[in-house]
């Protein structure tokens, strides 16, 4: 095996969250008797987009960020809601949201017997814990890092150093981040000095300043890059 540790981001890596995302809006939009037409389900995605993006650059918390998207999107459709409180009601429905990735589970399980796994995610602890829970996949990790619990996301340097002084035995020559975001799993491994396999099922573009050091299609090519000499 090329590397003894494998850093593994959640959603789009391991987990569905669009999948998630969607049947959660849908059942609150539903619940609120708001229509959840394309140009609604836009409009909430480009305001949470935007404010994951400060997220990651460190303006906003995670708190900040979720618990004020939903007063903000129906602002913008002249409705006030209690931000917090609707929130709290999606959360509910997203959490349950735990549809696996290709044969993610497979793959984990059969790594884990080879590899030491965790998981390096942004987000809110009590939501990735109950989806990874949900999706059997959560035995198979060594530990798991939650930029909420960290009080650092990726890709900033802070939330990799919290990571390895949590697991002071890893080491970083040895350890790989497998993710599906440039600017957070990429970027981050970056700044954190260790290699990165970019996960890109979309074809996404490529960025010419965040490079990876490996980039696959799909979940099951990471076997050639752990395979690969060094």
């Amino acid at each position: 095996m090329r590397y003894k540790n494998l850093l593994f981001d959640v959603d789009n890596t391991l987990l569905d969250f669009h999948d998630a995302e969607q049947q959660a809006l849908k059942a609150l939009f539903n619940e609120l008797g708001v229509p959840l037409t394309p140009e609604n389900e836009t409009l909430y995605k480009t305001i949470n987009q935007k404010r994951w993006e400060e997220h990651e650059k460190g303006n906003l918390t995670s708190d900040e960020v979720v618990n004020g998207r939903f007063g903000l999107f129906f602002e913008r459709l002249g409705k006030k809601v209690d931000s917090v409180k609707t929130e709290q009601r999606y959360r509910q429905f997203l959490n349950q949201g735990h549809k696996r990735i290709g044969n993610s589970l497979e793959i984990i399980r059969d790594l884990s017997a080879k590899a030491d796994l965790y998981v390096v995610t942004n987000g809110l602890a009590n939501t990735q814990f109950q989806r990874l829970t949900d999706a059997k996949l959560y035995p198979y990790f060594k530990d798991i890092f939650i930029s909420e619990q960290a009080g650092f996301q990726k890709p900033m340097i802070e939330f990799f150093d919290y990571v390895f002084t949590q697991a002071p035995h890893l080491q970083k020559e040895e350890t790989v981040i497998i993710g599906d975001s440039l600017t957070s799993d990429i970027q981050g491994g970056k700044n954190a000095g260790i290699d990165t396999i970019w996960f890109n099922p979309i074809a996404a573009a490529a960025d010419a300043k965040i490079k990876p050091t490996f980039q696959i299609s799909r979940l099951e090519d990471i076997y050639d890059v752990l395979a690969s000499p060094q």
